[in-house]
């Protein structure tokens, strides 16, 4: 599957050469042409996996300063290429003024919380139709309406933080109310370590797909550590944290929720460790791994484009947004919001 987004081209397909004829570039499979692309309609090129590229491709793509980035076939950030003239160091520089810039800061901790708020809410009213409404989802329903209401209001990082976390902790009140199997209890969030199953479950997801939002960035030339929302750390992947916010309840819990109350994991698939952590075993952790590589390769309908994208694209499409805001190419910053 290969895709063209904000001028990026996306290359998935496993095995397919990239090379220049002329002023474009030639995606073949097994000596079928698979598409031609312009490279003047052409900003970068992001490869997954085992993507061959000619010398010349290389060579002319650092000539005009088309970015080529390399990941692995899932997703983990393997390098970079960039002509002699980078806008990263810019892009970098522009990051930290920002970080800097109390009002920028709490613009964009507002848009990453804005969109949790959103996609959390979605996963509630999704079970409140399918299921019923309980107190506890409610509950959770109002404190997200009433956090989204406050949150243009919030007047520092603090503020914004304490509205999330009252969400948070109305979300998780409520999340047992998502289970449908009997096999597993949920009695709210615990980690580091975690100790339930449905807490390790979250957890490994959770590293999952901030392993995904970390090399998204690093794929555009942000640094990853530093955020806005969460606490700058050493060692701590901040703004990676910042972008899972988005994507916790639409992509993580629901993966969650899916393999559990489909009985896709069962309590074989988790061992308890002493000192009472409870982990997944090597079969879970196979079989979670299996479903995210699975849902990576879904597409789905971003809200700002017409055609839809790989689920595992929208970290990447993201932090390519965000770097456009924080170049002073977009006004504002969106979060992204699923459906």
């Amino acid at each position: 599957m290969n895709s063209e987004v904000l001028n990026t081209l996306y290359i998935q397909t496993q095995g397919v050469y990239l090379r220049l004829e002329g002023d474009t570039l030639r995606i073949e499979h097994e000596d079928v042409t698979l598409r031609n692309v312009p490279l003047h309609h052409l900003g970068g090129l992001a490869l997954f996996g085992n993507v061959l590229v000619s010398p010349y491709l290389l060579h002319r793509c650092a000539q005009d300063g088309l970015e080529v980035t390399w990941f692995s076939e899932s997703g983990r950030f393997q390098g970079r290429l960039a002509g002699p003239v980078s806008g990263n160091v810019l892009l970098r520089q522009a990051q930290y003024r920002a970080l800097d810039n109390p009002s920028s800061s709490l613009y964009l901790a507002q848009r990453f919380v804005e969109g949790k708020l959103k996609n959390a809410r979605l996963v509630l009213q999704r079970a409140v139709r399918e299921r019923g409404e309980t107190e506890a989802l409610a509950l959770a329903l109002y404190e997200h309406e009433a956090a989204l209401r406050q949150l243009p209001q919030a007047r520092s990082l603090d503020e914004v933080r304490g509205l999330e976390g009252g969400a948070a902790s109305a979300y998780f009140a409520a999340f047992g109310d998502l289970l449908l199997s009997g096999e597993f209890r949920f009695d709210g969030r615990n980690k580091r370590p975690p100790r339930d199953p449905v807490n390790a479950l979250l957890s490994f997801v959770y590293a999952l797909l901030t392993t995904q939002c970390t090399a998204a960035l690093e794929g555009v030339g942000l640094d990853p550590q530093a955020g806005f929302l969460h606490a700058l750390r050493p060692g701590r992947h901040a703004l990676a944290l910042d972008l899972l916010e988005e994507f916790r309840a639409w992509w993580a819990d629901r993966l969650a929720l899916s393999l559990l109350n489909r009985k896709q994991l069962a309590p074989e698939h988790f061992e308890v460790r002493p000192g009472g952590a409870v982990l997944l075993n090597e079969e879970g952790r196979k079989a979670v791994i299996v479903a995210f590589q699975t849902r990576r390769l879904e597409t789905v309908q971003h809200p700002l484009f017409k055609e839809p994208v790989p689920v595992g694209l929208l970290p990447h499409i993201q932090a390519r947004l965000l770097a456009r805001y924080l170049r002073g190419d977009l006004p504002q910053y969106l979060p992204f919001v699923g459906r």
